[in-house]
């Protein structure tokens, strides 16, 4: 089985949740072989890296205990990651930069755990023409600094899906029929590329 996992990083149970769940129905409905798995950073306790080089001096992990690597741990088993965020001040939420500040360890001490791991980004704005296309940015400029691979979107799609909720939670999200149409085009296409990088990867170790 391929596994893709969908990191909601909105603080709250609304727009950014529904896209999610809709993001992985879509990339599950591409093959049998997809296995999905959602992971809310709604109530998380992640405190953002401090700087204190405890991972990079010691070759280990981070040296506070909370969340990070119950989450961290999901995002590693799987081979994709579509992430999704509202905007936030033109970019993703302060919970998700609190989130990939802690994976400095894949920078320094584990850099092979996340290279072959592939990233998309979805974002879910209240306005139109708010800060999704920065808030995709963003997401892209976080995993990718991790060694993470780009996933972008169908001819059209541009970079990633974009979302306009109107302020309308899940309600406005569903309403808005082309924006989750690149959520759809995306998901699947995440789909493709990780099930058929996972068949290549078996092949190659084969031979």
């Amino acid at each position: 089985m391929t596994k893709i996992v969908g990191l909601c990083a909105s603080p709250r149970n609304g727009a950014s949740e529904y896209v999610t769940k809709e993001a992985l129905k879509a990339a599950s409905s591409f093959s049998p072989e997809i296995e999905v798995e959602m992971i809310s950073l709604r109530g998380k306790n992640i405190a953002p890296c401090n700087g204190c080089d405890y991972c990079k001096k010691n070759k280990t992990w981070c040296i506070k205990e909370d969340d990070t690597r119950e989450v961290l741990d999901k995002i590693l088993d799987a081979s994709g990651i579509i992430v999704v965020s509202p905007v936030y001040v033109m970019s993703a939420t302060p919970q998700l930069h609190a989130f990939c500040s802690r994976m400095r360890p894949l920078m320094h001490c584990f850099p092979e755990l996340a290279r072959n791991k592939f990233v998309a980004a979805i974002s879910v704005g209240g306005t139109r023409n708010g800060g999704e296309e920065t808030t995709i940015n963003d997401i892209i400029n976080l995993f990718g600094t991790r060694t993470m691979n780009i996933v972008t979107n169908e001819c059209g799609g541009y970079m990633g899906g974009k979302v306009w909720s109107q302020d309308q939670g899940a309600a406005g999200a569903a309403a808005d029929t082309l924006g989750m149409e690149t959520v759809v085009n995306l998901s699947r296409k995440m789909a493709e590329v990780c099930l058929i990088y996972d068949l290549g990867k078996k092949a190659y170790a084969g031979k």
